[in-house]
């Protein structure tokens, strides 16, 4: 019996990567079942013994991916009390699993709202426990409350969520490097230490001409 759900775990596992494949290339909607069929040689039929519709192979995909991000985590936090290593381990290991998993990264940025119903509130009980893990670290990072948590946590996600629209690995700094930079961005801040901020420099400048970011980076208006 061990065996059988070994093998049928095994192939549920494969079938979600190719099916996060086909939605990230095609989006959720265009993508049909029949495109998972030719993509897995997998049969209609055989598709349907693993899921029942289109909906649940997409909250299959991004329950998968949370419920390891989250399972890897809290095994890496067992046991460590310092909150800055605490914060490394968590941004090193949603670093790293989005590098290795980038088609089911862009599915889980891009088809956030298409569940609905018990997928939604499933996928989303995930979403927040490893949110609060994040905010508990960064509140005990900054327990004076100068810095909103919630701010600081979403910040956090947003730098390392944005990864999958721009990393190359052919032409990028190693994981390893990106790990260590987003770390001290974040921590330290990106200006080095005693830099003097000339005066007016954080205010906005009305009227500014300066194209957005979501047009600068990636090509997103």
């Amino acid at each position: 019996m061990t065996d059988e759900r070994s093998a049928y775990d095994e192939k549920l596992e494969s079938i979600l990567r190719t099916a996060a494949r086909i939605f990230a290339e095609k989006g959720y909607h265009q993508a049909s079942i029949r495109d998972i069929a030719r993509a897995t040689g997998v049969s209609l039929s055989g598709l349907y013994y693993y899921f029942d519709s289109k909906e649940e192979l997409l909250f299959l995909i991004q329950d998968h991916a949370f419920g390891t991000l989250l399972g890897n985590l809290e095994r890496l936090l067992e046991g460590e009390a310092q909150p800055l290593r605490r914060l490394r381990l968590l941004m090193e290991n949603h670093l790293r699993y989005f590098v290795a998993n980038q088609a089911e990264m862009k599915v889980l940025s891009h088809e956030a709202e298409a569940l609905t119903g018990d997928f939604m509130r499933r996928v989303n009980a995930k979403k927040r426990r490893l949110t609060e893990i994040a905010m508990d670290i960064l509140t005990e990072l900054r327990p004076d409350g100068d810095v909103d948590p919630r701010v600081a946590t979403f910040a956090m996600f947003g730098m390392m969520n944005w990864l999958y629209n721009w990393h190359r690995p052919e032409r990028d700094v190693p994981l390893d490097r990106i790990v260590d930079d987003m770390y001290r961005i974040f921590v330290e801040g990106y200006l080095p230490a005693g830099a003097v901020v000339p005066a007016g420099a954080t205010d906005a400048t009305p009227g500014s001409s300066a194209p957005s970011i979501w047009r600068t980076v990636g090509g997103h208006a």
